[in-house]
C-alpha cells in the first residue's frame, strides 16, 4: 500500500492513516512480532467497516445524539491508535549495528533490553485499543448510510467567484451606497462648520457587506490623500499591533520599525505624523466604545480635510464614532429582490444564461429566506452551483434551510445555511475549512502557508501526477468558488495571493471545531475547551495572559497534541519532549523565541512542519537531521545564516525556505524529496551545491538570487567564476529536462544570456534582471505559461520572438531604458501570435510611451495593465484597445506629474473603453 493515499480528516480522524499503518506492519518487515500481528488482523476489517460508515455519517446534517457520541468516540480511538502505532514503529526501526568492543556490547544489550520492554509495552496499548475499539462497536449495532447532494470538485477558480469581490464596478448593489458614501465624505455639506475630520459610521449585522463596501470607497479616493491607513480591529484586539499597523501604513515605515515601549508613545508617533496632513483611514470591525477611544486619540481633530470610515455591528459604538468627530452614521441596507436576484444569477449562470423557467420560482423562494444578506447569497448560491440544477434538488436544499430565517434572518438563518453548506463540502474540504479556525478573527491568511499547513496535518494526499501542493491548490480555489473564504490580496497577474474569513463564518466554524475536538483554541478572552477529558489533538494559542502563556495550559495533558500554533507570545516550555506526538509546530512570528527553546525539537520523530519564520533564532540544533519525517522548514526571515551539516538528511524534506544569505552544507543532492527551494544565494554556496543542485529530480520551484558579491580567496576569480558559472548552469538544463515548473531570478542578467535549455519550465520570472535583448533561450520555453521579463529596449523581432510562445497566458514585459536614446515603437499586430495570452503587463522606465495594438493583436487578451507611467505623448493616448475583442480590464498605474497629461489620458481611455464592445472596466493607480 502506497502510505502517500493515507488522509486525516475531521470525519474520521485519523483512521485512514492507522489502517494504512496496519497494513504495512503485516509485512514481512515486522512478521516476528507475532502477538502484535493477531491483534492487527482482527482490528483491520472492523476498522475499515468503522472508517466507511464515519464517512457516510459525515454528511448528515443532524444525526442523532447517539450516533454522534460514537462517531466522536471512534474519532478520538483513531487518534490514540495512530500514536501507539508510532510509538511502536519507532522503538524498532533504529537500525541495529554490530558493537565493536566491551563497552559498546554492554551498551548494546541494555539498549535491546529497552527496546523489549518498549514493544512489550506497546503491544498491549494496541490490546488494549483493540478492546476499546470493540465496545465501542458493541455499543453502536447500526452501521447505515443517508443520502446526502452529489458533490463536484473544481481545479480553477471560478471567476465568477472573484468577481463578487474584486471588480467595485461589478458588485451587486454596491453602487449606490458607495455613491452616498463618497458624497458625506467628500461634500461640505456635512450640517457642521465645525474644524475636525468628518467621520462615517457604517452600522449593520454580519454578512450585510459593511468591510466590502468601505474597502471600495477606500479605493476609489484615497488618492486624494496624503497619508491613507485600512486596518481592522475584531473582538478581542491587539491594541499595540493595530497600532503599530497604523503607523506603518501612515508613515510609510515598515510594520517591523514601528515597535515601541508603550500604546501612549505610539498614539503620539502616529499623530505626529498625521499632523498638517489630510489623511483617510478606514477602521474596521470595531466591537466595543473602549476599543474606539484609544484609537480616536491617534487621529489629529483639527484638520478638517481629513476623512475617517468606521464599520461596526453596535449602534453604541457607531454613535459613539460619529460624537468623537464631525460625524453620520450609515445604516446599511440588505439587497433587494432584484439585486438579491443578480448576486444569485451571477454565481449560477453565465452572464448571457437567465435562470431556467423550472427554477425561477424555487430560486425565489430561496432568495427570500436569505433576505438580501450578501454572504447567505453567496453561501447558498456557492452550494447549489455544485447541485444539479433540477427543480426537485433546488427544493430540497430550500427545505433544509427550514423555518428558522423566517425566526431570525441574522442570526439563527445565517447558520443555518453555512452548516448547510459545510454538509455539503466533501470530506477533505470540510477538514480544510475547519482548519482556518485556527487563525484570527479578521487576520490575511496567505495561501502557500495556509496549503503547506494542510498538507503537514496530512489533510490532502498525492494523486496522479499532481503534486500535494497543486492539489492543496485545487482545494483553496474550491473553497473560493464556494464563498466560504473570501479573496484577500490578488498579485498583478490576477492570482489569489491569500485569503479572508468572514467573521460570521469564523464563529461556525469555530464551535464546530469544538464540538468535533479538531482544534483545541486557548487564549485573550479564554475559549473553553469543552470536554476537558478528551485528548488535545490541535492546540493553538491564541494570546497570552500578561505575558505568561502557561497559565492557559496548566493542567492540560499535551503528550498527544499533533499540532501547535503559536499565534502570539511564546509558550514558556522547558522542553518540547512533553509534545512527543507533534507533526506541525508554527512559532512563525514568536517574538521571543530564542535558539535554547529548540534544542529539544530533534527528539519530535513524527515532526512534518516547523515554521520559524519572522522570529530571531540565529541557528539550528545540530541534530536537525534526525527529524526524518520533517516534509515542509520555514526560515524566512529569521537570523540563520548557515545550515548545520546534519540538514541534507531530511531525505522527506519537500519544502524548504531560507533567506537569501543563508549558506548550505555540502551534500544538497541527498535531499532527492525537495519540490521547492528558495531563496539561495548562488555566490556564497560551496562548489558542491551548484553541482548537486542539478541532480534533485523532484525540484518544481527554485528561486535564485545571483547576485555577484563574493570572495574566493583565490588570485585568480575568474577562473573560479567560469567554473562556478558553468557548473550552475549545468545544473539548471538538468533541472529544465526533469521537473522545474517555476524558476525565480534576482540579479541574473547574465545567467539569463546563457544557451539554458529549459523545457518542462511554465513559470520564469526575472527581477533586476535587465538583458538588452530578450534572451534567445526564451524561445525554446515552449511550455512557458507566465513569463516576467525586463530589456534595455523592445525590438520587433522581440516582440515575435515572445509572440510565438505556444502556451503562453501571462507576459509582464518591462522596458527599462534610462538613456534618451530614441527605442522602436512598440506595435503589436495580429501576425506576431499571443495567440493565447490573457494578461498583459507592460512597463516603459524613463521614456515615452508610444504603444499601439493593432487589428487582430493578442485575440484572447483580457486584462492589460499598463505600469509605472511616466510620461504619453499626446499623439498617443490612444492605445488601440478596440482592437483587443476580449478585454475586460485596463488598469493604469502612474507615477504623480503634470495633472493635464493624467486627466488627457483617463479621458482618451474613458472615451476608448466606452466605445468597445465589452466596456472593460478601468482602474487607474497612483504609484507612489
Amino acid at each position: 500500500m502506497a502510505m502517500e493515499a493515507a488522509l486525516v480528516s475531521v470525519a474520521t480522524g485519523a483512521l485512514k492513516p492507522v489502517l494504512g499503518k496496519l497494513a504495512l506492519l503485516l509485512g514481512n518487515e515486522y512478521r516476528r512480532f507475532k502477538a502484535v500481528r493477531k491483534a492487527i488482523k482482527s482490528l483491520t476489517h472492523e476498522l475499515a467497516a468503522m472508517d466507511a460508515f464515519l464517512t457516510k455519517m459525515s454528511e448528515v446534517e443532524d444525526p442523532d445524539v447517539q450516533d454522534k457520541v460514537w462517531m466522536n468516540e471512534v474519532r478520538e480511538l483513531s487518534y490514540d491508535m495512530e500514536d501507539a502505532i508510532d510509538d511502536f514503529m519507532q522503538s524498532i526501526g533504529d537500525k541495529e549495528e554490530k558493537p565493536d568492543g566491551f563497552i559498546e556490547k554492554i551498551k548494546n544489550s541494555l539498549e535491546k533490553l529497552g527496546k523489549m520492554k518498549a514493544r512489550r509495552r506497546i503491544s498491549r496499548e494496541i490490546q488494549d485499543l483493540k478492546k476499546q475499539i470493540i465496545e465501542v462497536g458493541d455499543r453502536n449495532a447500526r452501521y447505515k448510510g443517508r443520502e446526502a447532494f452529489s458533490k463536484t470538485f473544481n481545479a480553477t477558480v471560478d471567476p465568477r467567484a472573484l468577481a463578487i469581490f474584486e471588480h467595485a464596478s461589478k458588485l451587486v448593489g454596491i453602487d449606490e451606497p458607495k455613491a452616498e458614501l463618497i458624497k458625506l465624505l467628500i461634500d461640505d455639506g456635512f450640517g457642521s462648520t465645525l474644524q475636525q475630520p468628518k467621520i462615517v459610521s457604517i452600522v449593520g449585522s454580519g454578512g450585510m457587506g459593511k468591510t466590502t463596501l468601505a474597502n471600495q470607497v477606500y479605493q476609489e479616493i484615497k488618492g486624494q490623500f496624503e497619508c491613507q491607513a485600512f486596518l481592522s480591529v475584531s473582538r478581542s484586539p491587539n491594541m499595540m499591533n493595530i497600532l503599530r499597523t497604523i503607523l506603518s501604513e501612515v508613515s510609510g515605515q515598515g510594520y517591523s520599525n514601528t515597535e515601541a515601549g508603550s500604546e501612549q508613545i505610539l498614539i503620539n508617533k502616529i499623530h505626529d505624523s498625521l499632523l498638517d496632513k489630510r489623511y483617510f483611514v478606514v477602521v474596521d470591525d470595531i466591537w466595543d466604545v473602549d476599543t474606539w477611544d484609544v484609537i480616536k486619540c491617534a487621529f489629529p481633530t483639527t484638520s478638517s480635510s481629513s476623512r475617517i470610515i468606521t464599520t461596526t455591528r453596535m449602534k453604541n459604538v457607531a454613535r459613539s464614532c460619529c460624537s468623537s468627530f464631525n460625524g453620520h452614521l450609515y445604516n446599511i441596507m440588505p439587497l433587494d429582490m432584484v439585486q438579491s436576484r443578480q448576486l444569485f444569477h451571477r454565481r449560477l449562470f453565465k452572464s448571457d444564461e437567465d435562470c431556467p423557467s423550472h427554477l425561477e420560482n424555487v430560486s425565489d423562494e430561496i432568495l427570500q429566506k436569505c433576505d438580501g444578506l450578501p454572504l447567505a447569497i453567496i453561501a447558498i448560491s456557492g452550494l447549489l452551483a455544485n447541485t444539479e440544477k433540477t427543480k426537485d434538488l433546488w427544493n430540497q436544499v430550500k427545505d433544509s434551510i427550514g423555518r428558522a430565517l423566517e425566526r431570525n434572518p441574522s442570526v439563527e438563518g445565517m447558520m443555518k445555511i453555512l452548516s448547510l453548506s459545510y454538509i455539503d463540502l466533501p470530506h477533505h474540504l470540510k477538514t480544510c475549512l475547519l482548519y482556518l479556525s485556527m487563525y484570527l478573527e479578521d487576520s490575511t491568511i496567505a495561501k502557500e502557508g495556509l496549503i503547506r499547513r494542510w498538507i503537514a496535518e496530512g489533510f490532502i494526499h498525492r494523486e496522479g501526477r499532481y503534486t500535494t501542493y497543486e492539489l492543496g491548490e485545487r482545494c483553496f480555489n474550491e473553497l473560493l468558488n464556494r464563498g466560504l473564504i473570501q479573496p484577500g490580496k490578488t498579485n498583478i497577474y490576477g492570482e489569489v495571493m491569500s485569503c479572508r474569513v468572514h467573521d460570521t463564518l469564523l464563529d461556525f466554524i469555530i464551535s464546530k471545531s469544538i464540538e468535533e475536538n479538531f482544534v483545541t483554541l486557548l487564549g485573550v478572552p479564554i475559549l473553553k475547551i469543552g470536554n476537558q477529558s478528551k485528548g488535545i489533538r490541535r492546540l493553538c494559542l491564541q494570546g497570552a495572559v500578561e505575558g505568561n502563556s502557561t497559565i492557559l495550559t496548566a493542567g492540560l495533558v499535551l503528550s498527544h497534541v499533533r499540532s501547535f500554533t503559536m499565534v502570539r507570545g511564546l509558550l514558556e516550555i522547558h522542553s518540547f519532549e512533553e509534545f512527543r506526538h507533534l507533526r506541525v509546530l508554527d512559532l512563525m512570528d514568536c517574538s521571543e523565541l530564542e535558539d535554547h527553546h529548540l534544542e529539544n525539537i530533534v527528539r519530535l520523530f513524527q515532526l512534518r512542519y516547523l515554521n520559524v519564520e519572522g522570529t530571531k533564532i540565529s541557528k539550528l540544533p545540530e541534530q536537525i537531521g534526525r527529524l526524518g519525517c520533517l516534509e515542509i522548514l520555514d526560515l524566512s526571515d529569521t537570523r540563520v545564516g548557515e545550515l548545520p551539516a546534519s540538514i541534507v538528511n531530511l531525505g522527506k524534506l519537500m519544502h524548504l525556505l531560507v533567506d537569501h544569505d543563508v549558506k548550505f552544507p555540502d551534500g544538497i543532492a541527498k535531499m532527492q524529496a525537495l519540490e521547492t527551494l528558495g531563496e539561495v544565494r548562488v555566490s556564497i554556496q560551496p562548489f558542491d551545491f551548484l553541482c548537486g543542485l542539478g541532480q534533485l529530480k523532484n525540484l518544481r520551484n527554485l528561486q535564485l538570487d545571483l547576485g555577484l558579491e563574493v570572495d574566493f580567496d583565490t588570485d585568480d576569480t575568474d577562473v573560479v567564476d567560469e567554473e562556478r558559472n558553468k557548473a550552475m548552469v549545468s545544473s539548471l538544463c538538468k533541472l529544465g529536462t526533469q521537473n522545474l515548473r517555476f524558476l525565480n531570478i534576482f540579479e541574473g542578467s547574465s545567467l539569463l544570456q546563457e544557451p539554458l535549455c529549459l523545457p518542462t519550465l511554465e513559470k520564469l520570472i526575472a527581477w533586476f534582471s535587465a538583458t538588452l535583448r530578450v534572451p534567445t533561450c526564451v524561445s525554446s520555453l515552449k511550455n512557458l505559461q507566465q513569463l516576467r521579463i525586463e530589456v534595455e529596449g523592445v525590438k520587433h523581432d522581440d516582440v515575435c520572438m515572445l509572440g510565438a510562445l505556444p502556451s503562453l497566458l501571462i507576459l509582464h514585459l518591462l522596458e527599462k531604458t534610462e538613456s534618451n536614446e530614441q527605442t522602436e515603437k512598440l506595435r503589436i499586430s495580429g501576425e506576431v501570435g499571443f495567440r493565447f495570452l490573457t494578461i498583459f503587463s507592460y512597463y516603459a522606465s524613463f521614456k515615452p510611451v508610444d504603444l499601439m495594438f493593432g487589428a487582430g493583436s493578442m485575440p484572447k487578451l483580457e486584462k492589460f495593465v499598463l505600469d509605472s507611467l511616466h510620461v504619453v505623448e499626446a499623439n498617443c493616448l490612444n492605445f488601440g484597445i478596440e482592437n483587443l475583442p476580449c478585454l475586460s480590464t485596463v488598469k493604469c498605474i502612474y507615477v504623480c506629474g503634470d495633472d493635464d497629461t493624467v486627466e488627457a489620458m483617463k479621458t482618451a481611455l474613458e472615451r476608448a473603453a466606452n466605445t468597445h464592445p465589452n466596456q472593460p472596466s478601468l482602474l487607474f493607480e497612483k504609484a507612489f
